[in-house]
């Protein structure tokens, strides 16, 4: 468990007078505390904080002398609890940082920008489809879902119907991104909140989720690995009047640059995914709606290469970190800026990713193309086959049907049909039986340089 900031506000208030009359020769030193980030611009909580005071200061007025630079600058964000207490937070530089790499990699301009220097956008589309399906994926493996990446993967290729109740969990939230992108132009209300609730959970398990519905009692809770409650929601009695609140806050225009009240998009898609998980309205599936939310906000502003860009893959590699991140916002007086902060972290990392990805598949592009023009294979392959080949010599897909491929190139079956026996044909792709359906997967490269020689 964590250790909990001390809650004497009177301390707070009268700190600077305490060390004047109990420890006057470490003012100073204490006054290099005053600053709401350490050295290394982070936004630390009390639980961390503890550890880095200098030797020989008392931890409880280091914090207060923190606490009270943070007081001067934050900021009121959303209405959040039973009294619709304004949550506060301030800007980092983690933050920053993480709005500026947003605003230049991850807005719809950006992602056209992409898809025009590539050159090839049906390649790109069919690579990036990938990335889609690791959000619903890592989302549902975050909640517990217990199905491999691989297996989850091919369920969505082949569009095969799920298996199991991890898989049907996989399924709805790749159903839920769906819906948050189809929906991106409406404005958020409680009819779509249920409704994605339930694109998401419908036919898992209906008496667990109770799909497009508000939990009715109090018998939920958020827990540690460890089984210990960390959170107990609001009472489930005014849920709607609470979401009504969150919904006009989110409804507001804070686009305004010139003023006093605006916020970027992505610190406002944050809160909502924070407040989904502070509520809990629901029985089961908070945590993957709350995810949702967050993308459609994005979307709603124009951060199109959001659909390419998976947070929960981050998140799932640290999940403790992430419940931290909501618990030290509850029991530090709501202060939004550690889960901000960390969401902000894992965006970073996640933008960056997904700018790796583009950079491989264009250099892959490159050196293929090179390669195909020297080898005199260039010649023999139609436009599709080029895409087809290129995605398999990425590793981004390894098995691909008619069915699949007809998906991803925009074609026709037959024409897809076409285009992988083609390959076959080549040499540059083999092919199997699977059931009544043929599998296509490339040959290895020392394989399709001996078919072409010879």
């Amino acid at each position: 468990m964590i250790k909990l900031p001390p809650k004497n506000a009177a301390l707070l208030t009268g700190v600077f007078e305490e060390i004047s009359q109990k420890h006057p020769d470490k003012l100073a030193d204490y006054l290099t505390c005053y600053k709401p980030v350490d050295d290394k611009g982070r936004y630390l909580p009390y639980d961390e904080f503890r550890h880095r005071v200098a030797a020989g200061l008392d931890v409880n007025l280091a914090w207060a002398i923190t606490k009270l630079s943070r007081s001067a600058q934050y900021m009121r964000l959303l209405p959040l609890g039973d009294n619709g207490e304004s949550c506060r937070f301030l800007l980092t530089p983690t933050m920053q940082k993480a709005i500026s790499h947003a605003d230049r990699h991850a807005s719809t301009g950006a992602l056209e920008w992409m898809s025009s220097k590539i050159g090839e956008e049906n390649h790109f589309e069919y690579l990036i489809n990938d990335l889609i399906e690791d959000e619903a994926i890592s989302s549902s493996q975050l909640e517990g879902a217990a199905t491999t990446t691989l297996v989850a993967k091919d369920m969505l290729k082949r569009k095969r119907k799920p298996r199991t109740p991890d898989e049907k969990m996989i399924l709805g939230n790749f159903k839920m991104m769906k819906f948050a992108w189809d929906h991106r132009h409406k404005p958020l209300s409680i009819d779509l909140m249920l409704d994605m609730h339930k694109e998401g959970t419908d036919d898992i398990d209906n008496s667990q989720y109770t799909p497009g519905a508000f939990r009715k009692t109090d018998d939920v809770a958020v827990v540690d690995a460890d089984g210990n409650t960390v959170h107990t929601p609001p009472a489930a009695k005014e849920i709607k009047t609470r979401l009504k609140r969150l919904v006009a806050w989110a409804n507001v225009c804070h686009d305004d640059a010139d003023s006093n009240e605006y916020i970027h998009p992505m610190i406002k898609a944050i809160c909502l995914h924070f407040a989904i998980g502070y509520e809990h309205p629901f029985r089961d599936g908070n945590g993957r709606v709350a995810r949702s939310l967050f993308y459609w906000y994005m979307f709603k502003n124009d951060y199109a290469a959001f659909r390419y860009i998976a947070i929960s893959t981050m998140l799932k590699a640290a999940p403790v970190k992430y419940g931290k991140s909501y618990l030290y916002t509850e029991t530090d007086e709501m202060d939004l800026t550690y889960f901000v902060e960390y969401q902000c972290h894992v965006i970073l990392r996640a933008i960056n990713g997904f700018r790796k990805a583009y950079t491989r598949s264009l250099e892959d592009i490159e050196r293929f193309n090179t390669w195909i023009w020297d080898s005199g294979l260039y010649r023999k392959l139609s436009e599709k086959q080029r895409v087809v080949f290129q995605v398999a010599k990425s590793g981004k897909a390894k098995v691909f049907t008619a069915a699949n491929t007809r998906d991803n190139l925009g074609c026709s079956y037959n024409t897809a049909s076409s285009t992988l026996n083609g390959l076959v044909e080549l040499g540059v792709f083999g092919k199997k039986k699977q059931g009544r359906e043929w599998q296509f997967f490339m040959l290895n490269k020392h394989e399709i340089q001996d078919n072409w020689q010879s």
